[in-house]
């Protein structure tokens, strides 16, 4: 790192807007009719990262010299400069209330002189810098529990376990959803707590939940990811799409092209409208958001699908797409019991097969596809095969194809 960098760096002060208490005026105090862009505090971009850094993590930015996991949900890091933090993650739900987030600030000031971090799965991480601190917290974490009984902050989620499930909206909020988020991932997380809390994995393994294709999860890159699927087209209401669409915006919508203006009647009038060709159609809902007339949502068709083997990280082999092993699972809110059964199943065949370092994805390739079918005990359908009409670089175009006992070739 050049010494501009660090420079800079240890220069960044927290910016007046963070630090002033709350104004609940001071929109309205900085709003110019006139020049509406003028005094603007919103719609800038993201502020310096640098600002939010704890003193400790400021003053040795780039001089790093170890991390170390010294237990599940424990690191510790050390400077060039001998300074010493440990950190605890924490797993959290991705959707929370104000009380909980002013328990984690309560947490933060309490041990951590204000600082709190989140990671992009949903993990909170506090800092500390001596051990007597850290024993501290990690007692207080341990005490904070829900009514129920279950940690409100379980602290886990490092090395060869499982990390938080990184997840969309759900029913809780999207438009478009075939699946809950929040209750599936909750219901998952419940059932595999163990393996979040324990690092007895041959390497890490990192699930999402996206609840429809459009994909605001990281379901095409985990290594075990749960989708929600539509199954059906969308419903077209003819009588009030002219009204609310703007048809020409409603078929570049479309990413298969499947959608075509068309003309009814209805009580002698004619109306303009649209109509789906349902062998092109992808049931993405893409053109539910542009049109709010073709609602897709349906209790009987959605479900559920998982796929597996996607990873981001380029070590050991190369990053990789997941692939769908099951195609279709019914929605059972509240526990979602199949889903949760399948994935514990996936789980644990890896966990007991794989070699130490390998990712499921990658076990899943030493052993060939055919046999990973076999071992998880996963009904191979027709529908599992990459057969979309854009996607002919994915075919298994190579002639050493194995059949195997699984199969039937009557």
């Amino acid at each position: 790192m050049s010494d501009k960098v660090y420079e800079k760096i240890q220069q960044a002060e927290l910016d007046e807007i963070f630090s002033k208490p709350y104004d609940p005026e001071l929109g309205e105090k900085l709003y110019n009719p006139q020049k509406p862009m003028e005094n603007r505090i919103t719609d800038i971009g993201p502020p310096y990262y640098a600002q939010f850094f704890p003193p400790v993590i400021k003053k040795n930015y780039g001089k790093w010299k170890s991390h170390e996991i010294i237990e599940p949900g424990v690191l510790k890091y050390i400077s060039e400069t001998g300074d010493v933090v440990y950190v605890v993650r924490v797993g959290t739900p991705r959707l929370v209330t104000t009380d909980y987030i002013r328990e984690v600030c309560e947490i933060a000031d309490k041990y951590c002189d204000g600082y709190v971090r989140w990671t992009t799965r949903n993990n909170i991480e506090f800092h500390v810098t001596d051990e007597e601190k850290l024993r501290a917290l990690k007692e207080d974490l341990k005490s904070r529990k829900h009514p129920g009984g279950s940690y409100k902050f379980p602290i886990g989620g490092t090395g060869a376990g499982v990390t938080n499930i990184v997840h969309t909206q759900g029913w809780v909020h999207c438009h478009t959803p075939a699946i809950d988020a929040s209750g599936i991932v909750k219901a998952v997380m419940d059932d595999l707590i163990d393996y979040f809390q324990s690092m007895t994995l041959p390497a890490q393994v990192r699930i999402a939940l996206a609840c429809c294709l459009n994909m605001c999860g990281a379901v095409h890159c985990s290594d075990i990811a749960i989708l929600g699927i539509h199954r059906k087209p969308p419903l077209i209401e003819d009588d009030r799409l002219e009204y609310v669409c703007e048809i020409p915006l409603v078929l570049a919508s479309c990413p298969t092209g499947a959608i075509k203006p068309a003309t009814v009647e209805i009580d002698g009038k004619k109306k303009k409208t649209v109509r789906v060709q349902e062998s092109r159609c992808m049931f993405c809902g893409n053109c539910y958001t542009m049109c709010p007339a073709m609602p897709i949502a349906d209790g009987e068709g959605d479900g559920v699908a998982i796929l597996v083997g996607g990873k981001i990280s380029n070590r050991v082999s190369a990053p990789k797409f997941s692939k769908l092993v099951i195609p279709y699972i019914p929605n059972e809110p509240p526990r979602w019991e199949t889903t949760v059964k399948w994935v514990r199943k996936i789980l644990e065949t890896y966990a007991k097969h794989a070699r130490k370092y390998e990712r499921v994805g990658e076990w899943a390739e030493r052993i060939g596809w055919e046999r990973f079918f076999e071992l998880c005990e996963i009904p191979f359908s027709p529908k599992t095969m990459d057969d979309y009409r854009l996607a002919y670089d994915t075919y298994r175009t190579s002639m050493h194809f194995r059949f195997t006992s699984h199969v039937d070739i009557k």
